[in-house]
């Protein structure tokens, strides 16, 4: 009997083979020649991702046009093109998570439960509870508690795409040369930076600097390790606090000990500085991960190894990074569905993974290629992702311009020692 069963189970599955196929090529044929238009950043995540792209259009004749620019650029551009009532040029944005809530409070973007439950164009092998959980929480989810966190009302509207926490990269090499420990808190690690000032004469830590979003984003980076918040459970803000200000004095002191230039640094030069061996110790998301085993980015190849974010009061890092939408006036929105779909399922996610993107799902994480190629990258990231905080920072329709405009222009008198960092906080929340 169980010989039968197997011999019908494997005639069935043999006669499902063609038929599955078939579902597939239909659910292309629909848009087969269409054209879509995708803007996207310059990012190490979608520098490999945007390989994919004619191999999406080989399989399902869908044509892919590229619109490439520097991260914070593309949102002046992504309002001007959803703003137009006719139809901007734009069929795939790929957002910030720190503009998801503001996109869907200005009724820019599609809600993507729709697309999902259609059947014509939804793969049912894409398996959404394989994104990294917390990723889709972060990067996907708005209307939910505090409008960008899980829980009733929340949907998502973007799909993660070169989704990140943080993590801690350190030359094993000097701390092995100076037969130092890695740090374990936020009081070891500025020791640390000294040293490495002192002796080795890099900067220490590597940074971001920049004025506005930049600054702000690494002095999250230690806000939150340090128990703080930029606002209350009313709403009032709280960055002033001790907890605040101790963020600030902290990012004070590790652009002091840091490589030089530093307070004009965005993300790239941050991430370059490292890989250049500019500096001992990065903090900041996972994307560090593919250059710094890149001999034509990295001087550092071979020298690098990963560990948490060191422990203020408590444990955490990061949750951030980016998402794929569709703009509201998009000319081809299955399409554009049928992109991101194809761009984020099992097998793109590894390719993108394996050759040097951000992981996504947990399939990819748990993969042997993975475990071969990024033996010491992938535990270090399910270390990271157990401490991984959506809530570093509030994801309002706000929050953007507080990020930019005043937290990103108080916070540079404090690296420059013109204000305590008590007087620039006080005054921001003002």
């Amino acid at each position: 009997m169980k010989r039968r069963q197997l011999i019908q189970g494997a005639a069935a599955s043999a006669a499902l083979g063609p038929w599955v196929h078939t579902f597939a090529q239909n659910r292309y044929a629909k848009y087969k020649g269409q054209t879509i238009v995708v803007n996207y950043p310059a990012h190490p995540h979608f520098d490999q991702a945007e390989k994919l792209f004619a191999e999406f259009t080989a399989e399902t004749g869908i044509k892919v046009e590229r619109d490439k620019m520097q991260y914070l650029r593309m949102k002046d551009k992504q309002v001007l093109e959803m703003g137009k009532p006719g139809g901007g040029d734009y069929d795939v944005i790929v957002y910030v998570v720190m503009w998801k809530t503001e996109y869907v409070a200005k009724n820019l973007i599609e809600p993507l439960n729709p697309f999902f439950k259609n059947a014509a164009i939804a793969d049912p092998a894409w398996d959404q509870a394989d994104i990294i959980p917390k990723y889709w929480d972060t990067n996907a989810l708005v209307g939910g508690p505090k409008m960008y966190l899980p829980g009733p009302g929340a949907q998502p509207y973007g799909i993660p795409c070169g989704a990140e926490t943080g993590v801690m990269g350190y030359r094993a090499d000097l701390f092995e040369k100076y037969k130092i420990s890695v740090p374990q808190n936020y009081d070891e690690l500025l020791k640390v930076c000294r040293i490495f000032k002192d002796k080795e004469g890099i900067g220490g830590l590597t940074s971001r600097g920049q004025t506005g979003h930049q600054i702000t984003a690494a002095w999250l980076m230690h806000l939150s390790p340090n128990g703080g918040e930029v606002f209350d459970s009313n709403w009032r803000a709280a960055f002033n606090n001790a907890q605040g200000v101790k963020a600030a004095e902290i990012l004070k002191e590790i652009v002091e000990t840091g490589p030089p230039g530093i307070a004009s640094y965005g993300f790239g030069e941050m991430q370059n500085a490292f890989l250049q061996g500019q500096a001992a110790i990065y903090i900041d998301t996972i994307a560090i991960f593919g250059p710094a085993q890149d001999p034509a980015k990295s001087k550092v190849v071979g020298k690098v190894a990963y560990a948490l974010h060191p422990k203020g009061t408590r444990y955490s890092a990061m949750s951030g990074g980016f998402a794929m939408a569709i703009p509201k006036n998009a000319k081809n929105k299955d399409a554009a569905f049928l992109f991101m779909q194809w761009m984020t399922n099992k097998k793109s996610d590894l390719k993108i993974s394996l050759a040097g993107g951000n992981v996504n799902r947990l399939s990819t994480l748990d993969s042997p290629e993975m475990a071969k190629k990024y033996a010491i990258e992938v535990p270090a990231l399910r270390e990271s992702l157990k401490i991984c905080n959506p809530d570093w920072r509030p994801l309002i329709p706000q929050w953007d311009h507080i990020s930019q405009q005043i937290l990103g222009q108080a916070l540079p008198d404090v690296i420059s020692g013109s204000k305590s960092a008590k007087a620039a906080l006080d005054a921001a929340v003002k």
